[in-house]
């Protein structure tokens, strides 16, 4: 799969992450977790703002084998949308959906 095909983030209410300031600036997110969780792997919780000023995040990486969009550990999905997690310290991809 190519770069310019991987799934662009098209959502992310996560207003504690350090990347997201009126939408995620990370330049590609990871999606990793455990037990049932498909938590964002580039979730970090500052106060310095990160980021590019103009992007168009994607997903770089999916750990999420079982994922009914994870092919060959790359997401197929058209895009992702990221919100809080179980706990207010982390951030998931609510796109995440069990084969």
């Amino acid at each position: 799969m190519a770069t310019l095909e991987m799934p662009h983030v098209t959502e992310c209410t996560v207003t504690a992450c350090s990347y997201n300031h009126d939408g995620c600036h990370a330049f590609a997110i990871n999606v990793a977790g455990h037990n049932g969780t498909a938590d964002c792997a580039t979730f970090i919780p500052l106060s310095t703002r990160g980021g590019l000023d103009v992007v168009s995040p994607q997903v770089g990486a999916c750990q999420r084998a079982d994922c009914v969009h994870n092919e060959n550990l790359e997401c197929t999905a058209a895009a992702v949308r990221i919100g809080a997690g179980e706990s207010s310290d982390t951030a998931n991809c609510l796109t995440y959906s069990t084969r």
